[in-house]
């Protein structure tokens, strides 16, 4: 008999081959285990091992054991369904703050008793430890499986991977795939919540990674689910619902009248909010908000240039530069500079400048200097007229704190975030943070000549002010733009890849960097010649 040597946070046990990664985890009696974690991999529990290893077991604070987390749930309610209806057929159509959007179709409208059924059936599962237990098809036969079952655009995905082999799951009866490793059971999946929101649509609320593995509260913002929907709709119109049928144009030489729809409907976005703030000449004052890698800037240089052609002049502030000066700056609870905080904004000064800008005063705009970490004077002075519209943008813009001093009627608050509409397939949606992500990481090689690894360290801490200070504010929201473009990830995926294969696989987030190429991979190539000059996607790849 073969022994193996296992360690586990500095304590060591030996195991007689074969032996797999989860009755390891048991016999370190590790709770809640949603994969094993090795070499910065995440690697299934059903593993065998197959030589000494120092192994770390992943729950739901680390993001490849949420991504496994959410994965599970989404099987989990998708059977639990299907045992109560079977002639259902479930979507997930998207990642909402807290949870995922799912849709179901039925022969009737969803009630609370329905949830509740649906609910318990979860609950039975977990409780009796069903297995996810994968299976290895070859490619084929995946493709033909797929296809008997009604899942022609995920069958289609097929055709568009390397592998020869497709690893599938298995749960009760149901036999399908979500692009992910699963965990050893269901009795990990023990903390989730259904949220009926009409119309047939259940938001799935799942553990936060911010709250160590607890359940957040959901809160409901239907200014985001109709936004998304809406360019749902538009999709479906051209054709377009998933990868595949993205790919199918790619390969057809029909992408290049998609780009330039895509962009219409970006553009007449556009023209819609100037046309709104346009109807009400007390609106002085725009307020863009949007997380990182939102399209702040392509956007807010499109209204300017919309409001100049009916005959307004604009000015165009950031809140950055009227930052306190960096020794003043509070502090975070790890005693460093807080520049995401509101405090950090100078809020006397910036109120007073709003309230002698809208008495048309002359102003004298400062800058703040990142390098000193002091606020400079320069030679920019601003003065409104009737006919002007001050453009505003910002991390705290959605927040009424940041302008107290402003009445709400003269002011017009935009959110804007990458909504991506296009899904994978019915089960599988493309995640609004991977794709700011990607954009960010392409971005910041190109402007800032950073690493990958440098970005996604600092991708958290930017999540974590964006969760303090933003999206608490969305409701505040007059109107959402949604910054997405269906076509986009063919064209990132020329920039991004090069970049996630040079993290090293020694580096900590060389797992995430698989993960993200592991999603860009079924993407066909598109070329950036298509992109126009004035895309909110050239914010990110350069004008090259």
């Amino acid at each position: 008999m073969e022994e193996i040597k296992v360690t586990y946070h500095d304590e060591i046990k030996k195991f007689v081959k074969p032996v797999t990664y989860y009755e390891v985890s048991k016999s370190f009696n590790v709770d809640h285990a949603i994969s094993a974690y090795i070499d910065n991999t995440a690697i299934s529990l059903e593993e065998k091992i197959s030589s000494d290893v120092n192994v770390e077991f992943l729950d739901t604070s680390h993001i490849s054991g949420y991504k496994i987390y959410q994965a599970g749930l989404k099987y989990l309610f998708y059977v639990a369904v299907k045992d109560l209806y079977q002639d259902s057929e479930i979507y997930f159509l998207h990642s909402v703050p807290k949870g995922i959007l799912s849709e179901i179709v039925l022969d009737h409208e969803v009630t609370s008793y329905d949830i509740q059924r649906i609910k318990g059936q979860m609950a039975n599962m977990v409780s009796n430890k069903e297995r996810f237990k994968a299976y290895h098809l070859k490619a084929k036969d995946a493709y033909n499986y797929l296809m008997s079952i009604k899942e022609e655009e995920k069958a289609k995905m097929i055709q568009f991977m390397e592998n020869d082999i497709i690893t599938m799951y298995r749960l009760k009866n149901y036999l399908n795939n979500f692009y992910n490793i699963l965990p050893y059971d269901t009795s990990v999946i023990d903390r989730f919540e259904l949220v009926d929101i009409g119309h047939n649509r259940i938001i799935l609320v799942c553990p936060s990674i911010d709250l160590k593995g607890r359940l957040p509260e959901y809160v409901h913002y239907e200014n985001i689910i109709t936004n998304f929907m809406n360019s749902k709709k538009w999709l479906k119109k051209m054709n377009t619902l998933y990868l595949a049928n993205l790919n199918e144009q790619v390969a057809d030489n029909k992408i290049k009248e998609l780009v330039l729809m895509n962009e219409l409907v970006f553009q007449e976005d556009i023209l819609k909010a100037c046309e709104q703030i346009l109807k009400k000449p007390q609106i002085k004052f725009v307020l863009i908000a949007g997380p990182s890698s939102s399209g702040k800037t392509t956007t807010m240089k499109r209204l300017s240039i919309y409001f100049k052609s009916k005959g307004f002049k604009t000015i165009e502030l950031s809140t950055d530069d009227f930052f306190v000066n960096k020794i003043d700056t509070p502090k975070d609870e790890f005693g460093q500079y807080d520049f995401e905080c509101l405090e950090a904004v100078d809020l006397e000064l910036f109120n007073k400048t709003l309230l002698d800008l809208l008495a048309y005063k002359k102003v004298s705009i400062p800058k703040y200097d990142f390098v000193t970490g002091k606020r400079i004077e320069q030679n920019r002075v601003e003065q409104l007229d009737e006919n002007t519209i001050v453009l505003i943008e910002g991390l705290h813009c959605l927040n009424d704190e940041l302008t107290s001093f402003i009445k709400s009627e003269n002011k017009f608050k935009i959110y804007l975030s990458p909504f991506m509409p296009l899904n994978i397939d019915r089960h599988n949606y493309i995640s609004t943070l991977d794709l700011r992500l990607i954009r960010r990481l392409t971005r910041d090689r190109r402007e800032r000549a950073r690493k990958v690894d440098d970005t996604i360290y600092e991708w958290q801490k930017v999540r974590s002010g964006e969760e303090k200070n933003i999206f608490p504010y969305v409701y505040q929201a007059d109107l959402i733009i949604n910054t997405a473009l269906a076509y986009e990830l063919g064209v990132l995926k020329v920039y991004a890849l090069p970049l996630l294969y040079s993290v090293e696989i020694n580096s900590k987030y060389y797992a995430e960097a698989r993960r993200l190429i592991t999603a860009l991979s079924p993407f066909f190539t598109i070329s950036s010649e298509l992109v126009p000059k004035d895309s909110v996607l050239r914010e990110f790849i350069g004008n090259v």
